[in-house]
């Protein structure tokens, strides 16, 4: 065999790895429990979680999916949307540090959320909907440590928490980051900042148009005039020519 065809081969081989270990990555990535949007301003109110739960498994169904929330900063009036389906139990907890609302005091709160009944086969996700009355203001984020049991009896923990500036873990939890209220509500302003901006410069250029078109207007009607006077005056002229040239005829004759 040639060198040629000897390196070409040895090419082909590594980049036929790689893309496996590429997919087996991207595969990998995929197959975790994650919580979506990733992010909420801190002390949102009335919105939703959505937590997606795909199968990696290849011979065994997803029959039970159990999300566990914070205690120690609390997510206020949790309630949960029926899936077709799915059957879900909601327990509560009675917290060591009670929340203060404006609607009062909150000494309760969900702790776990249990889905069972359904089925996610391979190659199949189930997304759960889960709405808030409130989140917390006082973290950065919230994890939300989940089981996902098989019909085969197998469990996948995703209960691993992501350390700040480190490596995702093999098995990570579900984690949703809670960013500065204020920054968003300046982001806001921003923009409204700019629209009322635009807004002022297309009132002035409005108005600037329309000052140049009635500028135009007023020209155009004082050259018609002046078009119309000289051309009395050229009518004029013209009779008293020929009025002058017959009365020379006559005076010749």
């Amino acid at each position: 065999m040639s060198p040629m065809r000897t390196t070409l081969r040895r090419a082909g081989t590594v980049a036929a790895l790689t893309a496996v270990g590429l997919l087996t990555a991207a595969g990998a990535a995929f197959a975790h429990v994650t919580v979506h949007p990733e992010s909420y301003a801190k002390g949102a109110t009335d919105g939703v979680l959505t937590f997606r739960v795909p199968n990696e498994e290849d011979t065994a169904a997803t029959t039970k999916v159990q999300v566990f929330l914070p205690t120690d900063h609390p997510i206020l009036g949790v309630l949960v949307t029926p899936q077709d389906g799915w059957t879900a139990q909601v327990t509560t907890t009675k917290l060591k540090k009670p929340v203060k609302t404006d609607d009062g005091t909150i000494t309760d709160a969900v702790s776990e959320i249990t889905w069972t009944g359904g089925r996610i086969r391979h190659g199949q996700y189930q997304d759960f909907n889960v709405a808030f009355g409130q989140l917390p203001d006082d973290t950065e984020q919230l994890t939300f440590k989940t089981l996902q049991t098989y019909s085969d009896g197998n469990v996948a923990r995703w209960i691993e928490e992501t350390q700040k500036g480190g490596e995702e873990p093999e098995n990570p939890a579900p984690v949703l980051q809670l960013t500065v209220k204020g920054a968003e509500e300046g982001g806001d302003s921003g923009s409204g900042a700019s629209a009322a901006a635009s807004s002022t410069t297309t009132e002035k250029s409005s108005g600037s148009t329309t000052k140049a078109a009635a500028t135009s207007d007023s020209t155009a009607r004082g050259l018609g005039i002046a078009g119309l006077v000289v051309g009395v005056l050229g009518l004029a002229a013209a009779g008293f020519a020929i009025t002058r040239a017959r009365t020379r005829t006559s005076a010749s004759e």
